[in-house]
C-alpha cells in the first residue's frame, strides 16, 4: 500500500523580530507553508524574499491557519492579537491551536486561555528562551503547559523550533510561572555582571583578562559568558532590550506582592534596569547596565567617550 503522506497544516507566525523571525525561519526549514506577519513592514518584506507568506493584519496572516505562533512583547499585545481589531481569534481554523510565546503574568495567561478556548480553538502558554541565534537554528528552550489537545496539534510546530521542550502541565499559566524564575534569575545575573564588569573597569583591571578569568571559575554565570562579549567590544545593539527586563521584574514584583513572598535581590536589579532605562538606554542591549554603572562612577569602558 502506499504510504500516506501527513500534510503539515499552514502555520501564522505573528511577530518577526528577533526570536520570532528565526522561529518562523525554522518552520519554512521544516516544511511548513508559513505565513508572517508584524508591525514593522520591512521585516515581513524581508520574510518573503526570503520565502515566506506575508501579510498586513494578523487576521490575515491566520485566516484557516491550523498553528498560530505569537512572539510578541507581553500579554497586553497578546490579548490584542488574540481579540482584538484584526484578531486571529476568529480567523484561525477552528480546532487550532494558539502558542502563545510572550512572557506574561500566569493568571493572565490562564485568563486568555479559557477566553480562546471557549470559541473551540486551542490555547499554548508556552514561552521561549535561547536568544535569536538558537531561533533561527531551530533551538529554542519552549517551557510549555496546555491541555493534552493543544500539545498534540503543536507538536510538529514545536519539534521544529525547539531542541528542549518542556511539559510542564495541562493548564496554562505553568509555562508563564516557569519563565518568570528563569527571567528573575536571568534579570539578576546580568544585573551582576555588569555591576562586577564595571567595577572591574574602575580597579583598572584589564577587563578581557577578567573576561577570561571569571569564564573559568567559579563565579562565571551563562548571562556573564554571553553579555559581556558585548562590553567589551563596546556593541550595545539590542539582542534583548534593557525594557525586556524592565517589564519582567516589573511582572515579578507583582506577583511576589500578591504571593507575599519577599524578592530583595531581583528588586534592586530591577532598580539597576529601570535606572539605565532612564539614563535613555531602554532600546539598547541589556548589558547597558554596565553602561549606567560605568557613566554614573566615571568610569571608561571600550566604545564609551572619555
Amino acid at each position: 500500500m502506499p504510504e500516506t503522506v501527513v500534510r503539515k497544516p499552514p502555520v501564522a507566525v505573528i511577530g518577526l523580530g528577533s526570536m520570532g523571525f528565526g522561529m518562523a525561519t525554522s518552520l519554512r526549514r521544516a516544511g511548513f507553508e508559513v505565513t508572517g506577519c508584524d508591525v514593522s513592514a520591512d521585516a515581513v518584506k524581508q520574510f518573503v524574499a526570503e520565502g515566506g507568506k506575508g501579510a498586513s493584519t494578523p487576521a490575515d496572516g491566520a485566516r484557516q491557519a491550523g498553528i498560530v505562533v505569537s512572539v510578541v512583547v507581553n500579554a497586553a499585545q497578546t490579548e490584542t492579537i488574540l481579540f482584538g481589531k484584526n484578531g486571529v481569534a476568529e480567523t484561525m481554523a477552528k480546532d487550532a491551536v494558539f502558542i502563545s510565546s510572550a512572557t506574561m503574568d500566569p493568571d493572565v495567561a490562564r485568563r486568555l486561555a479559557k477566553q480562546l478556548e471557549a470559541s473551540g480553538r486551542h490555547y499554548l502558554d508556552a514561552p521561549i528562551s535561547g536568544g535569536a541565534q538558537r531561533a533561527a537554528q531551530g533551538e529554542l528552550t519552549i517551557l510549555a503547559s496546555g491541555s493534552p489537545a493543544a500539545f498534540a496539534k503543536a507538536r510538529p510546530a514545536l519539534d521544529a523550533m525547539a531542541a528542549k521542550l518542556y511539559e510542564l502541565g495541562d493548564v496554562a499559566g505553568e509555562g508563564a510561572a516557569f519563565k518568570m524564575i528563569n527571567q528573575l534569575l536571568a534579570g539578576v545575573h546580568i544585573a551582576a555582571a555588569s555591576e562586577a564588569m564595571a567595577f572591574a573597569a574602575k580597579q583598572g583591571l584589564d577587563i578581557r583578562k577578567v573576561y577570561e578569568v571569571i569564564t573559568a571559575s567559579a563565579g562565571n554565570s551563562w548571562m556573564f559568558e554571553n553579555r559581556m562579549p558585548h562590553v567589551l567590544d563596546g556593541d550595545y545593539a539590542p539582542r534583548s532590550a534593557v525594557e525586556i527586563f524592565v517589564k519582567d521584574l516589573g511582572i515579578i514584583q507583582d506577583m511576589a506582592r500578591t504571593a507575599r513572598f519577599p524578592v530583595p535581590v531581583a528588586a534592586a536589579a530591577l532598580q539597576m534596569f529601570l535606572m539605565t532605562a532612564a539614563s535613555g538606554m531602554g532600546r539598547d542591549d541589556d548589558a547597558s547596565v554596565a553602561r549606567m554603572y560605568a557613566r554614573v562612577t566615571g568610569t571608561h569602558l571600550p566604545g564609551e567617550p572619555k
